[in-house]
């Protein structure tokens, strides 16, 4: 009885090892990577790449991911967002968060 327990065991614990392997030959698995915390901010431009698509601001604390006020570089969505930006314009701006990188999904000058 105990042998027999056991190869039900090691085969049921085959069988599972397996199973990703099955899944990723078959097109099972996801490639999409979680999505990330969206927030918004205020903050001033320090510098702007629209070239690199990406802007560096000095913002102010941001409570939804609890950060501390910082400046940081930030990646924009998409291209047009840089349009009328400057160095040194205040702005307020929503992105979403992946860890400590993050892209800019709205921005808009208030001053």
């Amino acid at each position: 009885m105990t042998q027999l327990l056991s190869i039900l065991f090691a085969a049921a614990f085959g069988l599972t090892a397996m199973l990703p392997a099955q899944a990723t030959d078959m097109g099972m698995t996801s490639t999409a990577k979680p999505a990330g915390q969206m927030a918004r901010a205020e903050g001033v431009i320090k510098a702007l790449d629209a070239k690199a698509g990406t802007v560096t601001l000095a913002h102010g604390a941001v409570q939804e991911l609890k950060w501390p006020a910082m400046t940081m570089a930030f990646k924009l969505a998409k291209p047009e967002l840089a349009k009328g930006l400057a160095v040194g314009k205040k702005v307020t701006f929503e992105f979403q968060s992946q860890g400590m990188s993050a892209v800019i999904t709205a921005i808009k000058v208030i001053g």
